[in-house]
């Protein structure tokens, strides 16, 4: 017997941040057979479909999930309107042990939840999925994008959100220092995941000097042995004398309890929703720390997986990388010229953007049949 699908709309959901958070739509989806619990949030969709990853992780709580998936889906918003693409702003989140819940049945039972969205939104790859996991996907729905080569797709986007990172991180070098020399600086990069290892291998190819960290201690060996880093515990990433730290892993790591420690004059890095709260950024702009706001820095692999959906070129793709450091250069800019840190930048630049084609758009109502092109299921 086919199990019916919950969609809650937003205004059924009693939870403290859903006023602020302004949330056209959640999905809360469950399959007892297939082991999946996942929750699916669309923030935005004024500039076009919401297209955001699916993370999955070993939440504590229900309400941990929620938060998570609410605070990543209105990011998704901004990352795409200040990366200048026709998208709005979604993400999903699985509930589940990635290393130990995986399975075909799970995942094209979650397909077939996003299916049922008609094109409101389109998944991707995030923390905890790969490639290999979208195939199944794949199989209930053509709205999903970071699928292999074979179907049209672009593969894992990690090597791109991270060439992206480093076109960020020259931006604020450019800002800070004057020149764009990633080689002359040192780094403390919290996180040697999929994007974050890619990353470390772009730094290490320019010279710099690195130290890693993780909560896996293989991927920490792997970056001291194949690119010559340094591993550091944990907690103590925090304390590295480094021109830059790179906050590559989970959120909120940029707080009360660790911004006294860090002693880097510029913050870069691949992480989504890296500031604990935007009094931490007033802070670090009275102190002088130049912060790169995440959600601009990290849309390359947002820019690279969109290009699937009119069918994908990787040269454009990688052209298309480099206007992340136009698009920081210019928060800088703004941040500078209204007196203003530089997340508070980044949003003004992002919200003018969808209140202009707000005027001309009404939200995206999905649609009847798959648009992409050059995709076919297996």
């Amino acid at each position: 017997m086919r199990r019916p699908l919950r969609h809650i709309p937003i205004k059924h959901l009693q939870h403290e941040t859903i006023d602020a958070s302004g949330h056209e739509e959640v999905v809360f989806c469950h399959n007892k057979d297939a082991g999946l619990k996942a929750i699916i949030a669309i923030h935005n969709t004024v500039l076009g479909p919401a297209l955001g990853g699916t993370r999955m992780w070993n939440y504590a709580t229900e309400a941990e999930a929620l938060n998570d998936v609410l605070r990543l889906s209105r990011g998704m918003t901004y990352k795409a309107a200040v990366s200048g693409l026709n998208l709005g702003g979604g993400k999903a989140v699985i509930w589940g042990d990635p290393n130990r819940d995986k399975s075909e049945a799970l995942f094209r039972a979650f397909g077939r939840f996003i299916n049922s969205l008609n094109g409101r939104y389109i998944t991707a790859e995030d923390v905890g999925i790969d490639v290999n996991d979208m195939e199944y996907v794949l199989k209930e729905t053509e709205f999903v994008t970071g699928v292999h080569q074979v179907h049209g797709g672009s593969g894992d986007p990690s090597p791109f959100t991270a060439y992206g990172v480093l076109q960020g991180l020259m931006a604020a070098l450019t800002h800070k220092y004057g020149d764009e020399e990633v080689g002359k600086r040192s780094y403390a990069v919290q996180g040697v995941g999929h994007v974050g290892m890619e990353f470390v291998k772009l730094l290490h190819e320019r010279g710099a000097k690195v130290f890693v960290t993780d909560i896996n201690p293989a991927l920490v060996q792997k970056a001291v042995d194949e690119l010559g880093c340094e591993a550091v515990a944990l907690e103590d990433i925090y304390d590295v004398d480094a021109d830059v730290y790179s906050p590559c892993a989970l959120g909120g790591t940029v707080n009360d309890k660790t911004i006294d420690r860090i002693k880097a004059k510029v913050i870069c890095g691949a992480a989504n929703n890296q500031l604990a709260t935007n009094e931490i950024g007033d802070e670090l702009a009275r102190r002088g720390v130049l912060y790169a706001p995440d959600y601009a820095v990290n849309a390359g692999g947002l820019m690279n997986v969109s290009l699937e959906i009119d069918g994908y070129n990787r040269e454009r793709a990688m052209r298309m990388m480099r206007t992340i450091y136009y698009n920081v250069g210019r928060i800088f800019e703004i941040a500078e010229r209204d007196g203003i840190p530089t997340y508070k930048a980044a949003d003004r630049m992002a919200e003018e953007r969808i209140a202009a084609i707000g005027k001309l758009r009404l939200p995206h109502l999905g649609q009847s049949a798959p648009r992409f092109m050059g995709r076919r299921q297996s």
